[in-house]
């Protein structure tokens, strides 16, 4: 891939499965992913969903998540480049929604509880946004659970290892509130 990443890398592999597990993500369903960046969670969740929508405010970002669901032979992920408030607009109904960005998630949790039907995942790094997450689902009446996730992995030290940690990581999970 030539591409550059863009800023705030990928969703660790521990946190995207935690996350991929609280979604409640069956065969068959449609996803949404807001905030995709590099496409990793997209790229995942196609791989069971009959089809994804992600997407990203930065053109970059979807350049490269694009690129990697090429490479990774995925064909059911449909890119949008462009505000999330933008698409959910004209969004169709969908079954579970991840959130990997957090730029106007007040305004934004509103409209996703009605367009999703299972349940929402909101990833938050920033104990602001948890804060802000947990408030807006609370008063929609979607509000599940947050769970604090915290992963170290191993690297070699001298003769040994040696574990170091990752940024911890905040799952928040609301329920959809759309008709089936």
């Amino acid at each position: 891939m030539v591409n550059t990443m863009p800023a705030g890398g990928p969703t660790h592999d521990e946190v995207m499965a935690i996350s991929l597990f609280k979604m409640e993500l069956r065969n068959g369903d449609t996803m949404l992913d807001l905030g995709c960046g590099t496409g990793k969670v997209s790229i995942a969740a196609a791989r069971l969903a009959k089809k994804v929508y992600a997407v990203d405010r930065r053109p970059e970002a979807i350049t490269y998540a694009s690129d990697a669901a090429k490479h990774a032979g995925v064909t059911n992920i449909e890119f949008y480049s462009g505000e999330a408030a933008g698409f959910l607009a004209t969004a169709p109904v969908v079954d579970c929604a991840f959130v990997g960005g957090s730029q106007q998630i007040e305004t934004i949790l509103p409209v996703l509880s009605r367009k999703v039907r299972r349940v929402i995942v909101v990833n938050a790094v920033l104990v602001s946004t948890l804060a802000t997450v947990t408030a807006t689902m609370q008063r929609l009446g979607i509000f599940r659970e947050a769970v604090h996730v915290q992963v170290s992995r191993s690297y070699p030290l001298g003769q040994s290892i040696m574990f170091k940690p990752i940024d911890p990581v905040y799952i928040i999970v609301g329920s959809g509130a759309a008709c089936s």
